[in-house]
Order: structure tokens, then C-alpha cells, then sequence
């Protein structure tokens, strides 16, 4: 009795043989490797980034004649930092009894626009000197000498800041950014006077 060949393929002289699959496998040997490498480089060749300060005067004691920077009266602009919201109060000179106190915000044409325009000539210069820079016609070892001559100069603006006891951290940093921006090299950070906070309380009052 005839049988039927039912196996896989077929069967007779016309059975087609498949072709064997084998697994496809991608060694990342060398992939790993190359990440490792690339890794190792960037680690080396990058910058770490460096802690920023701010570069202020802190006050002396009062009795040391020797450190005390003399300040002239027409290019000096105190400001009061109080606890009052968004608030700047500020005067020229010297504090006297009869000193009138102006105020101002924190917004770009409110102190900005003030330092601005009081520290023209500094910004003017700085302007002139970065562009020579730039175009580079002085040496960067001459371009720091000159800034530092051109923001000490003794017509530069000096600003002295005055906190109390309930001024806030904000308020000392976004005065000094905007001096900065300014130009202000010249600047300090002390404690209020008896005369300033006078002046203040009758402001209030």
C-alpha cells in the first residue's frame, strides 16, 4: 500500500531545502569602548565652572585713619535699602540734617536709568575701550589696566549702600547687579547713620 509523504518541505525531487536562520548578534565591544573614550575626553578638555563673587568694599574701623577712603561729594550717591517693597531711597553728598531723600524702583528706568546717566562718562569710555579690544588694537594686558584706571578714576561715580537690620539679601544683590551693568566700580556696603535713619523715619511718618 502506497504511502503519503507528509514531512516538512515536501517531498519528490522538487523539495526545496530552506535555508538555516542563524540569530543575528552586533558585538558592542568596541561601541563601549569608543563611549568610554569620548567620555574620558570630555571629562578632560571640559571647564569646570568657577564659584562668581562679588567684589565689594566692607566697612573699616571707624578709628583707623589709614584705611579710610576719602570720598568727594559731588560724584557720591548713597543708597538706602529698607524693608519697603520695591522701594530705593537715595541722596547725594553728605548726610545733613537738612538732607532731602529721593526714591526710586528697581526697575530698568527707575536705578538703572539714574546710574546711567550719572556714570556716563565711565560707560562711554568702557564702550570705546571694549570696542578697541574687539578690534584688537590694544593688548589684553593694557585693555585691564586702562579699565581699572578709567572705573577709579576720581570722577568716577562712587555709590555706597546702606542696609539696617531688615533689609533683604535680594535687595543688596539686585543693587549690585544693576551696578554692574552700570559700570560702578566704586562702590561699599555699610550700616545706616543715625542721620539716615532720621531721614527715613520722617519719609514714613
Amino acid at each position: 500500500m502506497a504511502e503519503l509523504n507528509t514531512g516538512e518541505g515536501g517531498g519528490g525531487k522538487h523539495q526545496k531545502k530552506r535555508a538555516k536562520k542563524s540569530s543575528t548578534k552586533v558585538d558592542m565591544t568596541p561601541m563601549v569602548d569608543l563611549a568610554f573614550l569620548l567620555l574620558t575626553f570630555f571629562v578632560l578638555t571640559a571647564t569646570f565652572g568657577k564659584p562668581k563673587t562679588m567684589d565689594i568694599n566692607m566697612p573699616v574701623d571707624p578709628k583707623d585713619d589709614k584705611n579710610k577712603t576719602k570720598v568727594e561729594d559731588q560724584t557720591a550717591m548713597t543708597l538706602l535699602l529698607t524693608d519697603k517693597k520695591g522701594v530705593i531711597y537715595f541722596y547725594y553728598g553728605v548726610m545733613k540734617a537738612d538732607t532731602r531723600l529721593d526714591s526710586t524702583t528697581y526697575a530698568s528706568n527707575g536705578l538703572r536709568k539714574i546710574l546711567l546717566d550719572k556714570n556716563k562718562k565711565v560707560i562711554t569710555q568702557m564702550n570705546d575701550l571694549r570696542a578697541k579690544r574687539e578690534k584688537r588694537t590694544i593688548a589684553d594686558s593694557t585693555y585691564k589696566q586702562t579699565e581699572q584706571k578709567v572705573k577709579g578714576d576720581r570722577d568716577a561715580l562712587y555709590v555706597i549702600v546702606k542696609t539696617n537690620d531688615k533689609t533683604k539679601y535680594k535687595s543688596v544683590v539686585d543693587v549690585m547687579d544693576e551696578l554692574n551693568i552700570c559700570e560702578v566700580d566704586k562702590k561699599a556696603v555699610i550700616d545706616m547713620s543715625p542721620l539716615d535713619k532720621a531721614a527715613l523715619k520722617k519719609i514714613n511718618n
